[in-house]
C-alpha cells in the first residue's frame, strides 16, 4: 500500500506551475529586458534577487546555493547600474500576471482563482521566516490586491519557503550546490552531462564534482547512484516536505481542500502549457 503524500508534496506539485511562469513565459522576460538588461540570466538574477536589495554577488550565490562559482558575478551587482531593485520587482510582477492571464484566459476571472488567491496568500503569510533568507525577504514586500497578482506573488512566496528549507536539507546532508544537480539528474535517470542546470559548465569541473561523490559511496563506477546515494535523495527531499509544512498549518482541512480543489485546474492548465 502507498503512503498518502505528504501535504506540502501535494502542494508544490499544484503551486509550483503558477510561479513558473517567471521563467519560462516570454512576457516577464520581455518586461525585464526592457529595463535595458543585457539577456535572459540578467533579469533572472534581478528579478530574483531583488527583495535582498543591493547585495553582493557572494551574498546572491550563497543564498541561490546552487549555482556554480562565478554566476551569480556574471550579472551581480552589474545588474544594478541599468536598474534598481524596486523597478526589476515590479517588471517582473507585471510579465508574471500577463503570461497567468494569457495561459488562463477565463481562468484568471474565476471565483476559483479569487479564492485560491486568498487561501494561498493565508497560507504564504503566516510561516515563520526565521533561517529563510529568501521567503524572508519576500514577506517584507507589499501583497498584491489584483487576484492574479496575489495568487502569483503567494506562490513565488510558497515556492523560495520551500527552496530555503531545500537548501538546509542540502546542507545538512552534506551535498554541494552543483553536487544537488548531479543528485537530482542521476535519481531522475539522466546523465549529469546532459542535465539541464549542469550540462553547460567544463567537463573536468563536472567530471570533478562526479568524483567527489564516487569517493563518498553516492555514485557508482558506472555514473548512476548508488543505494546510499538513492537513500540521501530520499532523505533530502522528506526533509524538505517536513520543512515546508509549517506554510499550511493556518489552514483547517476544510480550507486545504479548498485549496486543491481551486488550484487543480489553474495548475493542469498551466502544466498542459508548459507554463509558457
Amino acid at each position: 500500500m502507498q503512503c498518502p503524500e505528504p501535504i506540502a508534496r501535494r502542494l508544490y506539485r499544484l503551486v509550483e506551475p503558477i510561479h513558473l511562469v517567471t521563467y519560462f513565459s516570454h512576457e516577464p522576460t520581455d518586461a525585464l529586458m526592457a529595463l535595458g538588461l543585457r539577456n535572459y540570466w540578467d533579469g533572472y538574477f534581478a528579478g530574483r534577487a531583488a527583495p535582498l536589495g543591493r547585495v553582493p554577488a557572494e551574498v546572491v550565490h550563497a543564498i541561490f546555493y546552487n549555482f556554480a562559482d562565478g554566476e551569480a558575478a556574471r550579472h551581480i551587482p552589474s545588474v544594478w547600474d541599468t536598474t534598481t531593485p524596486e523597478a526589476a520587482l515590479a517588471a517582473r510582477e507585471q510579465g508574471s500576471v500577463a503570461a497567468l492571464r494569457r495561459i488562463l484566459d477565463e481562468l484568471a476571472e474565476s471565483p476559483g482563482l479569487a479564492r485560491a488567491a486568498d487561501l494561498a496568500t493565508n497560507a504564504a503569510t503566516s510561516a515563520p521566516t526565521a533561517g529563510r533568507p529568501m521567503y524572508a525577504a519576500l514577506r517584507a514586500l507589499p501583497v498584491p490586491e489584483e487576484p492574479v497578482a496575489r495568487l502569483w506573488h503567494a506562490a513565488t512566496l510558497l515556492r523560495e519557503h520551500r527552496g530555503d528549507g531545500h537548501i538546509a536539507a542540502l546542507v545538512a546532508e552534506g551535498i554541494g550546490g552543483t553536487e544537488a544537480h548531479v543528485l537530482h539528474a542521476l535519481f531522475e535517470g539522466i546523465p549529469a552531462e546532459k542535465f539541464g542546470r549542469v550540462h553547460h559548465l567544463p567537463a573536468v569541473r563536472l567530471a570533478t564534482v562526479v568524483d567527489g561523490m564516487r569517493a563518498r559511496d553516492l555514485v557508482d563506477t558506472s555514473g548512476w547512484l548508488t543505494d546510499a546515494g538513492r537513500e540521501k535523495k530520499r532523505r533530502i527531499e522528506t526533509l524538505t516536505d517536513d520543512l515546508a509544512a509549517s506554510t499550511y498549518d493556518s489552514l483547517t482541512r476544510t480550507e486545504l481542500d479548498h485549496l486543491i480543489e481551486d488550484l487543480e485546474p489553474i495548475s493542469a492548465a498551466l502544466e498542459a502549457a508548459g507554463s509558457r
